[in-house]
């Protein structure tokens, strides 16, 4: 292993985009420090901590949020419109062709998601800026409020959001990994030691001591990781023969490969939808009072676990679908004169993807679930507030690393160097 780290930076090219990487992640870090001005960091930083909506994004931002910093959004609004922009593309026959055009299609699709993520970036500020210039909050967060330092904080944060974008971007294009992969990872890391301190102050155990709380805890994170990388590399292999054929006076041998389904295809991405779409309502109640109570009915109790069960299994369905077609994947396989062994070409292989995916997206999505629910379990046995440190941020830094390391993996053995996996 110690010899893997020293080779990463005894190869230039590596080691120029490692560096480059924790450059812009201490930029990032940086601005993640700097507030907005005219604000009370304290009396902000006690209303977020509260939870419910705030806690969530300020958790996501790397704390970023509990001082309305420059990068206070954190990297949210890019992935909502991310996710958006799928299942648009889905839906609507344009971006359908954009997305077959290859890289011209890719890249208009990328400066849409862009101007999408501004625009969600605009809206949350300006929700931000309501909420805590309200003078009924007590500790008004934003000092003597006025609209010109509304507008002021408002044009930060939204500037923030894209300057945050083209560090992510950087990342990919100069660095190692995706960047915005990288970012959120890094936000999720930033707060791990605050959201231990949170345990073990704020802990309240049923049953033992804190030193068993901790126990408990360790153990259960520590199965938590492990059940995501089973989950992250568990995949169903459909074996394709490619037939031989003639074209003009070349004759293409034919070979047996496979086709690797994953049996959780849609990652984190129902995770991150469900909980948008759970505290939507939330957000929501900060303009309408009225709808205070309906919106505290949604994210506690057992219609929460029900809705949020349901809706991260409906959106592993429908983003799977989305990134696996069965009948586009049939249609390729017929023209390339390829061909499921036992299966005849065209429809009845689309109608047997079809099978194999719902049986294996259904277990992989109610393993998702199970996952996620996990700081609701935390927080029946601890007795504390609920902990964002659970399912969904184990699941993204467990993923971030992987991908991380396949990428270095790839590049050392593209130089005759071993990698992590022997």
């Amino acid at each position: 292993m110690l010899r893997t780290f020293r080779n990463i930076f005894k190869v230039a090219d590596l080691r120029r985009k490692i560096l480059f990487t924790l450059l812009v992640i201490l930029l990032y870090r940086l601005g993640s420090a700097i507030p907005s001005p005219g604000v009370n960091t304290q009396a902000l930083s006690k209303l977020v901590e509260e939870g419910g909506i705030l806690g969530f994004l300020n958790f996501f931002s790397g704390g970023a949020l509990a001082q309305l910093a420059i990068f206070g959004l954190g990297i949210m609004p890019y992935i909502t419109s991310a996710i958006i922009m799928e299942m648009l593309v889905a839906v609507i026959p344009k971006l359908k062709e954009w997305q077959e055009e290859g890289e011209s299609g890719r890249r208009k699709i990328t400066q849409v998601t862009r101007y999408l993520t501004l625009g969600l970036a605009l809206m949350q500020s300006i929700g931000l800026v309501y909420t805590f210039s309200r003078q009924d909050v007590e500790g008004t967060p934003i000092v003597q409020f006025t609209w010109l330092k509304g507008i002021v904080i408002v044009v930060t944060l939204t500037a923030g959001m894209a300057l945050l974008m083209w560090f992510g971007e950087l990342i990919t294009e100069r660095g190692i990994g995706n960047g915005m992969s990288i970012l959120i990872f890094t936000s999720i890391i930033a707060r791990v030691p605050a959201e231990f301190k949170t345990l073990i102050t704020q802990t309240d155990l049923r049953y033992g001591s804190i030193v068993y709380g901790l126990i408990i805890s360790t153990v259960m994170s520590l199965g938590v990781i492990v059940a995501v990388i089973y989950l992250d590399q568990g995949e169903r292999r459909i074996p394709v023969q490619y037939a031989k054929q003639i074209r003009g006076r070349r004759m293409t041998m034919g070979g047996t490969t496979y086709i690797p389904l994953k049996i959780n295809t849609s990652g984190v991405i129902p995770i991150i939808f469900a909980s948008s779409v759970i505290f939507f309502p939330t957000m929501l109640a900060q303009f309408i009072p009225g709808l205070t109570g309906f919106a505290e009915s949604l994210s506690r109790g057992w219609l929460y676990f029900v809705l949020y069960t349901g809706m991260i299994i409906f959106f592993a369905y429908f983003y799977t679908y989305i990134v696996f077609d069965p009948y586009t994947q049939a249609e390729h396989l017929k023209k390339y004169g390829a061909f499921v062994p036992g299966i005849r070409p065209g429809t009845p292989t689309a109608v047997y993807f079809g099978k194999v995916i719902n049986r294996i997206t259904l277990p992989g999505s109610i393993a998702l679930a199970c996952i996620a629910l996990l700081p609701a379990v935390m927080f029946y046995f601890f007795g504390t507030r609920e902990i964002p440190f659970g399912g969904a941020a184990i699941m993204i830094i467990v993923g971030v690393a992987l991908e991380t390391m396949k990428q270095i993996e790839a590049q050392l053995q593209m130089r005759h160097y071993e990698g992590f996996l022997r």
